[in-house]
């Protein structure tokens, strides 16, 4: 039998995983479905909380040359264009938190861990290795791939997505909710960026059934931007010119500066938003998943990446402290699942008050624009102050 922990999927969370378990100098095989390791997809954001992973992976410097570190973080009504609330990332969100705030390219931050891992004995990446099944057993676990091997383990980490094969297998709670939005992300260079659009924050537009979020990326070269919408054509895949009609009759409203940033959007693909309800149990004996696969969340929070890093890390010190690597995943999963759940019930919660219409729109906007910068600071404690990490028994 083998002596590799098997990860399969080398996304964040598993490429995380795999080196905090790589450098303690066990021996990883990260099994990845698609032919080459490296992402795709556009800008993320991500909190203070994820820097003391970052320290403990010891890739916090090469993740913060590939940063942009915005001026602040503001929330604007959608509607009237008026600043409703905003946090300054210097110096005060960093004294607070320790950290600051940070956006980054999803390919940089994965080409940081996969540069990491490379580097680091005993982890091995393995592409175009799709894992469709897997046996446990006495002493290890054996994974079936897509091609028909078989591949020996002593533990198996789910770390395969919303769509985990591996938390079906352990959950078996269906087809991940869609919540009837959509969202249409595009990237322009910065010259692109229409004037009258603040390139300096990580800003977000609330709206009636809509918002918005915009940040540069790649030292300021470039411009990420998401809009996402409530609509009863969720289910359906329109074309450009739909999804066109789509898009200009549900912003019909908003600021002229969301409008021009939506004149910049490629609007050809949509995204389904899709969650999970929060789970107790993410393990089974030798296998247990991580990130989207465990507990998928809303962006509200922008904590998607930041979960993922903060479960890999802590996954990586239960096994540390355990002479059983069953005993470690039942440790680590008592760890995360309080914290990770909150950031799926809190964000849904946050997620009706983004996109409330009516009176319920003028409370929320009336509650989000009296809160000072320190009660914004005390709301967020619970989640930029970080995880408490598991102690030895």
């Amino acid at each position: 039998m083998s002596d590799a922990i098997l990860i399969a999927g080398g996304g964040l969370g598993g490429l995380s995983a795999a080196l905090a378990l790589g450098r303690q100098g066990r021996h990883v095989r990260v099994l990845e479905a698609t032919p080459e390791l490296g992402a795709i997809g556009y800008g993320i954001q991500l909190g203070p909380n994820v820097f003391p992973m970052f320290d403990r992976l010891g890739i916090t410097q090469a993740v913060l040359d590939q940063s942009v570190l915005p001026r602040a973080c503001v929330m604007y009504d959608a509607l009237t264009g008026r600043e409703l609330t905003g946090i300054p990332n210097e110096p005060s969100l960093r004294q607070r938190f320790g950290a600051p705030y940070i956006v980054i390219h999803r390919v940089d931050l994965h080409r940081v861990l996969l540069e990491a891992c490379r580097a680091t004995d005993g982890i091995s990446l393995e592409p175009s290795t799709a894992v469709t099944a897997y046996t446990a057993h006495d002493g290890g676990v054996t994974v079936t791939t897509q091609d028909g091997r078989s591949i020996d383990g002593v533990a198996l980490v789910g770390a395969d997505g919303l769509r985990s094969g591996v938390r079906a297998r352990i959950v078996n709670d269906g087809e991940p909710k869609p919540i009837g939005y959509v969202a249409h992300r595009t990237i322009v260079p910065m010259e692109e960026v229409p004037a009258g659009v603040d390139r300096t924050v990580s800003a977000l537009w609330i709206g009636p059934r809509f918002h918005m979020v915009h940040y540069p990326l790649r030292h300021n070269t470039l411009f990420n931007i998401v809009a996402v919408f409530r609509t009863d054509t969720f289910g359906e895949k329109g074309d450009s010119a739909f999804n066109t009609a789509e898009v200009e009759r549900t912003y019909k409203t908003a600021h002229p500066v969301m409008k021009s940033l939506l004149e910049k959007m490629d609007l050809k693909r949509r995204w389904v938003i899709a969650d999970r309800d929060p789970v107790r149990r993410w393990s089974e004996g030798r296998v247990t998943i991580l990130g989207d696969a465990a507990h998928p969340a809303l962006q509200t929070f922008a904590q998607g990446a930041c979960m993922a890093i903060e479960d890999a890390v802590c996954l990586g010190e239960c096994i540390a402290q355990e002479s059983e690597v069953a005993a470690a995943f039942q440790r680590y999963e008592r760890a995360r699942t309080l914290r990770t759940a909150r950031v799926q019930l809190e964000g849904r919660w946050l997620w009706e008050g983004y996109h409330a219409e009516g009176i319920a729109r003028d409370v929320w906007i009336d509650t989000f624009s009296r809160r000072s910068e320190r009660e914004v600071y005390d709301c967020l404690a619970w989640l930029y102050e970080g995880p408490r990490q598991p102690q030895p028994a």
